[in-house]
């Protein structure tokens, strides 16, 4: 017992303000990692990598093998080349997110009566979801937002026609020409119909109760990890209500929630926090000290 006391006595005299911020920084870095490839396939890839090499410093360290553990020290540097590759898609998405945090709210510099528009559209698409849903016919409207969604329109048909529930139900009706695919509404607009969209490569859907569901949910999913674009789903199967977001979906919404929720998104509010830099201010809130609260204005 002295004798750990000492160790860690000696272990805080060494520690200095750049030790803990490159403690914090490493930490920091690892934070980012796990937060990026949770929920995904990547996340049992990298488990699958750690626990390999964790295996085999373990070996190499305890057994003299020389040829065994000069191949592995050749070896494990290739995966640094191979992490970009494995977790293309993963980076790819963390990168949108860095870039568009801090964007804003998606009303600044809109007018108020554009800002009304882009409501009533909201009512209006509800409206039609609700009525897909009494007749059980399948739909997929996708709601812009920030990012572009130029090369999605390009394997629909331009429509550019006003948001209307009788236009939708039209669109959506069974068998029609352009009832497969996804309608993409930007604010008050139905600027495209029957456009491909992304499916999803989370693995989301096959690791829940989820999984039996078709290719338009698949697709809602797709779509809300390559964007930050909005989707509703009606299924053709059961006539509920889903909607995603950020690779999140919702499931057995009614009119009202669902009404509220795309309120919510593009309600005009303070700029959007990004989830990761939300737990990160959390954390260095509980780390520095508080302070008055005069001083934290």
């Amino acid at each position: 017992m002295p004798t750990l006391l000492s160790e860690l006595s000696f272990l805080f005299q060494r520690l200095s303000w750049q030790s803990a911020l490159d403690i914090f920084l490493v930490t920091l870095i690892f934070f980012a990692v796990l937060w990026v490839v949770r929920d995904t396939q990547a996340q049992v890839l990298l488990r699958g990598v750690v626990f390999l090499i964790i295996v085999l410093s373990l070996f190499t360290s305890l057994v003299s093998l020389p040829a065994f553990s000069w191949l592995v020290r050749t070896t494990l540097p290739t995966l640094v080349l191979a992490i970009p590759v494995i977790f293309a898609p993963e980076i790819r998405r963390a990168l949108e997110k860095l870039g568009r945090a801090g964007s804003g709210s998606l009303f600044w510099g809109q007018s108020k009566s554009q800002v009304q528009q882009i409501q009533e559209s909201i009512r209006k698409i509800v409206t039609a979801c609700a009525r897909l849903s009494a007749r059980q016919h399948g739909a997929l409207i996708v709601l812009s937002r920030r990012d572009s969604l130029e090369e999605y329109l390009r394997t629909g048909v331009r429509l550019n026609a006003d948001v209307s529930t009788e236009l939708l139900l039209q669109i959506f009706y069974p068998n029609t020409p352009l009832h497969d695919g996804a309608v993409i509404v930007k604010g008050d607009k139905i600027i495209a119909a029957s456009s491909v969209m992304p499916l999803s490569a989370s693995g989301t859907l096959t690791r829940s109760p989820d999984r039996q569901m078709g290719l338009r949910h698949r697709a809602a999913l797709g779509i809300s990890e390559a964007s930050d674009a909005i989707a509703v789903v009606v299924s053709e199967e059961t006539g509920s209500i889903s909607i995603t977001h950020g690779g999140r979906m919702i499931r057995r919404l009614d009119s009202e929630r669902l009404e509220n929720i795309l309120l919510a998104f593009y309600r005009p509010t303070e700029p959007e926090n990004i989830p990761f830099f939300k737990s990160i201010s959390q954390l260095v809130g509980r780390i520095l000290p508080r302070g008055k609260p005069e001083d934290r204005r």
